[in-house]
């Protein structure tokens, strides 16, 4: 159940910095999904969370 909040947190922030991760090329990777129904852009970034999962990994192990 935890992870599940986290995962839903993560989600919600990671949808409210998109505008200005974008400049930075997250949520225009090749595994990056937009899709437009009914007037919004939806965004399934699984390249992006694959990318930022790696690099807090790798953090962690330098830390």
């Amino acid at each position: 159940m935890r992870w599940l909040i986290i995962f839903i947190l993560a989600s919600i922030v990671f949808s409210a910095l998109l505008p200005h991760l974008r400049r930075f090329g997250i949520g225009r990777m090749p595994l990056d999904f937009t899709v437009k129904l009914f007037g919004r852009e939806w965004l399934f970034p699984f390249g992006s969370s694959i990318l930022l999962s790696f690099l807090a990994y790798v953090i962690a192990r330098l830390v």
